[in-house]
């Protein structure tokens, strides 16, 4: 037997660097130096390793003879058998040290491990083993990528996937289906057309698998057209038997709006399963065909054809569209004995039936009995409760909703919104805006179309204009939300201007044109009007939906009733709203035998009037002194036509009185009015004694109407006028509200008024050019009528420096006078508010609040 010291020195004969090689001191002592180890052999047989570098070697001496193995270096060769294992720590951990140490992978390695993490859907893992197959190949091979496809579609990392596509020496009908399939799926509708285009250009086959993707895709854009011509190569290519590519075919022309094809494609069907059955019901009720899908639904039960969630789901979706809620509660009843109920997506269906039909009780009996509410659930009851009128319990709700914890998505945003909109509640509606930024679901068009209302419903157009303004993607709703905005508050001509920049970029629906076309009726733009009326009549739009009476509204409230007249009697379908708005035109412009002769035709064609019928009627007799036939209307209206009398009608008979200068009897009716009389009642009365020049008896109005309304100033403007007709001026001055009128030169300080007004033209004449060429062309402005400036003028004769002015007009505001008032704003330093027929102008250190908008023809300074 020999040493380990004999064996050591003669183990190995080694080319030595410096330091290296056998050493040996003669007493049983010796060292074997290497470039990574020292081997130490003690005097009593036991042997030490010693590292210099990470060492690749181990000896394993036994007592009788020393033996000596290698570290092993990597095998790579047994990753598939650890992926067949599933051991994927160790497949990586292998992998990794195979590179580190230069080894080759094989193919069937990075495939194993490549669908091992498909299985698992491991994509950081994915992605390691991604990383080290794209630098040992520059091309993928067919195997090797598929594999990568198919995992990196499954984890939806379609970047990657696109990548794999194209490093891939060849491809086969497995990998275009794969990579078509997963951008279908993530909705890159483009895209998936684009990659099927490519496809047919490679002369690559499509196969049952492919043509659903594609349909899909079809279906979900819409495009028919692209649909049609995938339609062409199912049947070029033998699928049209396939029930699968049948069933997509069904789907597309149902999302494409074409129910008619898609049941042609149908009922050519010989095997239809369960999801053909499906896909026709749901395309019948998507398309507003709620009838013919139950009637399908019938069908497929009589054949035996045992429903699903999905079938079931659209069938509670169609008894909603019908309005028949003994039906949708037979369709409840289905949905409890095939045993759907319990499910929360047929619970989310029923709460929406029932909400849609106003049946509100039994919606929240099926809320409280949803067991795991979801998003859905709750934005389901918070936009029932929106929609049927009770936004102040839709609120409560969304409140509840947050205490559970329940993360709202951008249905539920817009529903709250709505309801803030409608109670005009700002505050919370300032906080959902902040909650959808920070959820970053204020860019979706639903959420900032909806924001853009409430915003201009709380008075806050400025806001609505920042929210379009950072939309992406404006659609028409949202051009139309923006134009409606500016009507509602107000602001008719920023209304048509932006109604025009619509024009440019999004085609108006019929809700922008009825919105321009009250926008022009609001301050009597004609034309603008007229050229609505044109667009409407070349795009066919006129005749249909609410643009009829919006056209008809316009012409009346433009004193053009002989063309009111007209259309109205081109209107095939005139309903009731027709014929008000017509009799509201006679009343306006004195026609009180025609309003009379309108209404009986009306009578005869069987149509019953409504409280705004007589409130026109009314009015039209009040106008044509008509007093006899008026006061005759107002006692038949609850006795012949059942139409309770309101506060509008009380008012109506006491103008009517008043304006036949039956005073007393106006009084007297008021006094027997089995309602509380408002301003407007007391008004009718204080009118009556303006025209009547009764100064006593309206002086008795005005304490009445004062005791209801502080706030109104037309009703100081009555009496001043009162007093003024009367010549007595002094109790005019008493008041804080004072009245002048176009051409009136008869106010007492009229002289003095003039001649601050002459300072003023000077002293702009210095600091303006073109002023007095300005002042001469603002003559013709007669829907002006300049008196803004003599109010402002009186007001800085009769009040203390540093008084705030204000200023209500009943007409617009032209330019000139809108940069007098500045100038005089700036030079006196005070703050000046007039309001004219559109806006509110603050006036203040020679700025207006308004910004100039709409000014555009004023003189160059």
């Amino acid at each position: 037997m020999i040493s380990l010291y004999q064996w050591l020195k003669g183990l190995v004969e080694v080319k030595c660097g410096e330091g290296e090689g056998f050493h040996g001191d003669g007493d049983g002592d010796a060292r074997l130096c290497g470039p990574n180890y020292i081997i130490a052999c003690k005097s009593d047989n036991q042997l030490q390793i010693v590292e210099r570098r990470p060492t690749r070697l181990t000896f394993s001496p036994t007592p009788s003879e020393p033996q000596i193995s290698l570290t092993k270096s990597p095998d790579p060769s047994q990753i598939p058998k650890l992926c067949i294992n599933g051991d994927l720590e160790q497949a990586l951990n292998l992998l990794h040290s195979s590179a580190k140490h230069r080894l080759p992978v094989d193919e069937d390695s990075f495939v194993a491990l490549f669908r091992l993490c498909d299985r698992r859907r491991a994509a950081p893992e994915g992605l390691r083993v991604y990383s080290h197959a794209r630098s040992a190949r520059t091309l993928l091979s067919l195997r090797l990528g598929n594999a990568a496809l198919s995992l990196f579609v499954r984890i939806g990392d379609l970047s990657r996937a696109r990548e794999v596509f194209d490093r891939m020496a060849e491809r086969d009908l497995f990998s275009w289906n794969v990579v078509i399939g997963g951008f279908a799926k993530s909705g890159h509708f483009d895209e998936t057309l684009r990659l099927y285009a490519r496809m047919l250009r490679a002369s690559v086959r499509p196969d049952v698998y492919t043509f659903p993707c594609v349909l899909r895709t079809c279906g979900g854009i819409p495009d028919q057209r692209t649909g049609r011509e995938v339609h062409s190569h199912v049947v070029r290519y033998g699928f049209a038997s396939e029930t699968d590519v049948v069933n997509a075919l069904v789907t597309m022309y149902s999302k494409c709006g074409d129910a008619g094809v898609a049941r042609r494609v149908f009922d050519g069907l010989n095997v239809r399963d369960r999801i053909s059955w499906n896909a026709m019901i749901a395309g019948h009720v998507e398309n507003d065909e709620h009838f013919e899908g139950l009637v399908l639904f019938i069908e497929m039960r009589t054949l035996s054809v045992e429903p699903d969630l999905m079938t079931t789901t659209s069938v509670v979706s169609a008894s909603k569209s019908l309005g028949d809620a003994r039906f949708a509660r037979g369709v409840h009843c289905y949905a409890i004995k095939v045993g759907f109920w319990i499910d929360v997506s047929t619970c989310n269906s029923l709460i929406e039936m029932y909400c849609g039909l106003g049946e509100l009780r039994e919606a929240e009996k099926v809320f409280a009995r949803t067991g795991a509410k979801d998003v859905v659930s709750w934005t389901a009851m918070i936009s029932g409760f929106e929609k049927n009128g009770y936004p102040d319990i839709a609120l409560e709700l969304y409140e509840r909703m947050k205490l559970e914890e329940i993360a709202p998505d951008e249905v539920t945003i817009a529903s709250a919104l709505s309801a803030c909109a409608e109670l005009r509640h700002l505050d919370m509606g300032l906080e959902i805006h902040e909650l959808a930024r920070n959820r970053r679901l204020a860019s979706y068009p639903v959420v900032a179309n909806t924001l853009i209302d409430m915003y201009s419903k709380c008075r806050c157009v400025d806001k609505a204009v920042d929210v379009f303004k950072k939309m992406r993607e404006k659609t028409v709703i949202s051009w139309s939300s923006m134009v409606s905005g500016y009507r509602i508050n107000d602001r008719s001509f920023e209304a048509l201007k932006f109604f025009r920049k619509m024009q440019a970029s999004a085609k108006p629906n019929e809700v922008a044109l009825v919105i321009a076309l009250s926008a022009c009726a609001r301050i009597g733009t004609l034309m603008c009007g007229k050229e609505i009326h044109a667009r409407a009549l070349k795009t066919g739009q006129s005749f249909y939906g609410f643009l009829p009476n919006a056209l008809l509204d316009m012409y009346v409230k433009c004193g053009r009733t002989e063309i009111a007249w007209s259309h109205f009697n081109a209107h095939a379908n005139k309903d009731m709203t027709s014929w008000n708005i017509m009799l509201t035109g006679f009343a306006k412009q004195g026609h009180g035998d025609l309003a009379i002769g309108l209404f009986n035709r009306m009578i005869k064609e069987g149509l019953l009037p409504d409280e705004v019928t007589f409130v026109a009627l009314l009015c039209a007799c009040s106008r044509s002194s008509m007093v006899d036939e008026g006061l005759e209307y107002f006692d038949c209206m609850r006795r012949v036509y059942s139409v309770e009398p309101n506060l509008k009608h009380y008012a109506c008979v006491v103008d009517l009185l008043a304006r036949a200068g039956r005073l007393d009897d106006a009084r007297g009716f008021i006094e027997r009015m089995p309602v509380r009389p408002d301003a407007a009642v007391w008004g009718a009365l204080l009118n009556g004694c303006r025209i009547h020049r009764q100064v006593s008896l309206g002086e008795v109005a005005a304490r009445a109407i004062f005791e209801l309304d502080v706030k109104s100033v037309g009703y100081y403007v009555l009496l001043c006028n009162l007093y003024a007709d009367d010549g007595r001026w002094d109790e005019v001055a008493k008041g804080t509200v004072h009245a002048f009128l176009i051409g009136d030169e008869s106010h007492p300080q009229m002289k003095e008024i003039e001649a601050v007004l002459r300072g003023f033209y000077e002293r702009m004449k210095g600091v303006r050019h073109g002023f007095l060429d300005a002042m001469e062309a603002s003559k013709a402005e007669v829907f002006c009528g300049h008196s803004e400036r003599a109010a402002v003028a009186f007001a800085l004769i009769n009040t203390t420096p540093g008084t705030r002015i204000w200023v209500t007009k009943n007409m617009y505001m032209c330019g000139v006078c809108h940069d007098v008032v500045k100038f005089i704003s700036k030079v006196v330093r005070r703050e000046v508010t007039v309001r004219d027929a559109e806006h509110f102008h603050h006036f203040k250190d020679g700025k207006c609040s308004c910004e100039d908008e709409g000014y555009w023809d004023r003189y160059t300074s």
